[in-house]
């Protein structure tokens, strides 16, 4: 493994493998009750600009279950945002803790912080890329199908941080996936480039439509995120109007393959992104997507930091 996980890109297939394989097998070790401490002593420091549930209590409980403990590091707690630079951030907490996981808006900044820290550095999210959640979706979908040969995924929604890190996970994987998204919402330009580059490689098929239903046509997997992320409350009405067509709903999830999964990262909001009889009904795993968070972080800490 590299020393830090910032990207899906950055990973090989087999790295990602690798974190699936672990993720299982430490998911087995927690459901027998085996206790396993591979970071007996450790300590993550967490490094919070923007707030989370699942983010904060995976990484918190999943690295007390590895034998470490956690500290939670909020804006208010440290001088990041008060004029220390990421980089003295970066050096002075290398000589207290042994890793680092930040949640934050600048991918840039994420990518500063591993450049200049002697220990590893998880990305918790970026406005960019959210790669410790698609990991967890990756062991979700591996868990229901066994494997991702013949997988149709179809994202649905804005192409923010979920849509990025899902289209570099399918073109390492060699999934075939379909974005569909109003115009003026694509997902980056330069990570559909970087995926379509390893795509050649691995043999996935990535579309982008304007067409939700030709998104959805014949997928295994639909995901959706909400409209408006943390950081675009204001845009939110404005929002509501463009994604209009784009809802999850029984209606749509019609198209795709009958025995089709629903996923979500959480939070959710019924009744815009997502209608309720598809995130409450029996299509629906985010529960368990959620639960996986826990075990895939479990991973990424133990194949990081155990060594370091």
């Amino acid at each position: 493994m590299k020393k830090d996980l910032l990207s899906i890109h950055d990973l090989s297939r087999e790295e990602i493998e690798l974190i699936l394989e672990r993720s299982s097998d430490l998911k087995r070790k927690r459901k027998e009750g085996v206790s396993y401490q591979p970071l007996k002593g450790k300590c993550l420091g967490m490094i919070f600009e923007k707030s989370s549930t699942r983010t904060r209590v995976s990484f918190e409980v999943g690295i007390y279950q590895l034998g470490g403990y956690a500290l939670f590091l909020s804006h208010r707690d440290i001088q990041l945002g008060r004029g220390e630079t990421i980089a003295d951030t970066a050096q002075v907490l290398s000589r207290y803790i042994d890793g680092i996981m930040i949640r934050t808006y600048r991918q840039s900044d994420v990518e500063e912080l591993a450049a200049v820290a002697d220990i590893p550095v998880i990305n918790g999210l970026t406005d960019l890329l959210h790669p410790c959640q698609v990991l967890a979706d990756l062991f979700t979908v591996q868990e229901r199908f066994g494997s991702f040969a013949g997988l149709k995924v179809a994202y649905v929604g804005d192409g923010n941080n979920m849509a990025n890190s899902w289209l570099y996970a399918a073109a390492k994987l060699g999934l075939a996936i379909s974005i569909g998204c109003p115009p003026g919402y694509e997902p980056d330009d330069g990570v559909l480039l970087e995926a379509r580059e390893d795509a050649r490689g691995s043999g996935a098929r990535i579309v982008v439509t304007h067409d939700p239903v030709e998104a959805v046509t014949d997928a295994q997997v639909i995901i959706t995120d909400v409209w408006a992320s943390m950081g675009q409350e204001e845009e939110h009405e404005k929002r509501l109007r463009d994604f209009a067509g784009y809802q999850v709903n029984t209606v749509l999830a019609g198209h795709a393959d009958p025995s089709y999964l629903f996923m979500h990262c959480l939070p959710a909001h019924r009744g815009e992104e997502v209608a309720a009889e598809v995130i409450d009904g029996p299509h629906s795993i985010v529960v368990d997507e959620a639960e996986n968070r826990l075990h895939t972080q479990k991973a990424v800490m133990e194949l990081l930091m155990a060594a370091s």
